[in-house]
């Protein structure tokens, strides 16, 4: 184990026992897996060899004026505080434009931290001081005498591959974080595995650093699409929700699980969702067209 990942978690532990105290109500601190707490400590204490998942958790925050709710997503890296935290508030009460404003400006905030220094409590703090005044905009914009003004959004949609994607925890994971925010596409599962996801860019960035395990290796994103519009983006998305998609596979069904699914049912199923394209862009393979 390295020193720097050792000393990294041990303040990652610090902190999160800061936060507890600070937040010691049942559902205030909601951790995305309950056990990594205690993962961390038995691999600092060398009783397990793997390094453990990042900590995930959610902090609902209660903001007093206005009377609203924030909830604070963070992904801690291994390497934290020595590299960037991953920080995503959320509000129902904020139209997406604010809740874009916020995020920059609570980023913004954390970059200003030296390498080395926690800053989620910092974070915290600065959400509590600083939230009201993005609530106040979005009622002042929300009145009757002011004028609407279109708003640009980059539309994205990325492309993503994988070696394989076989375990359950890990499909469960990708849906259930493309059913939490607003994207839609497909997680095609088995070998190879593909993902798309499409939506505004800051939730499929969001999807993105969600859903990438730390001993994830061998998965990129490929291809990426990417447009302003000044609408809500639904003219633009080609999947109408977000599923998982499973096709027909060849190979071997034993342990290993070493089966590869059905690429020209897959290549369809581009065609049907004018996506054909991205075929020889994921898998260096020109398409056959249909007519030929």
């Amino acid at each position: 184990m390295s020193a720097s990942i050792k000393e990294s978690l041990q303040l990652q532990l610090l902190e999160m026992e800061m936060l507890f105290s600070m937040f010691p109500n049942q559902g205030e601190i909601k951790l995305e897996d309950v056990n990594a707490l205690t993962n961390i400590k038995r691999y600092l204490e060398g009783t397990r060899e793997v390094l453990p998942h990042n900590i995930e958790f959610v902090i609902t925050l209660q903001i007093e004026e206005p009377k609203v709710t924030i909830d604070l997503q963070v992904t801690m890296p291994h390497n934290y505080p020595y590299v960037a935290l991953q920080l995503f508030g959320r509000s129902p009460e904020l139209d997406r434009q604010q809740q874009l404003l916020l995020n920059q400006g609570l980023t913004a905030y954390v970059a200003t931290f030296d390498p080395g220094e926690l800053c989620v409590c910092a974070a915290i703090q600065w959400l509590q001081d600083n939230s009201a005044s993005y609530f106040l905009n979005r009622k002042l914009s929300d009145g009757p005498s002011a004028q609407a003004k279109p708003v640009k959004n980059t539309f994205l949609r990325m492309w993503i591959y994988s070696h394989h994607i076989y375990q359950q925890d890990l499909r469960k994971k990708i849906l259930e974080v493309g059913k939490r925010l607003d994207v839609t596409g497909f997680c095609m599962t088995g070998k190879p595995g593909i993902i798309c996801v499409e939506g505004f860019k800051d939730h499929c960035e969001e999807f993105w650093h969600t859903i990438r395990y730390p001993n994830w290796k061998h998965i990129s994103c490929k291809h990426a699409e990417s447009v302003e519009t000044e609408g809500n983006g639904e003219d633009l998305r080609l999947f109408q929700s977000f599923d998982e998609l499973l096709l027909e596979a060849h190979g071997d069904y034993g342990l290993r699980n070493d089966y590869h699914m059905n690429l020209g049912q897959f290549l369809e199923f581009l065609r049907k969702h004018k996506s054909e394209h991205v075929f020889q862009i994921l898998f260096g393979i020109e398409s056959k067209s249909s007519e030929s």
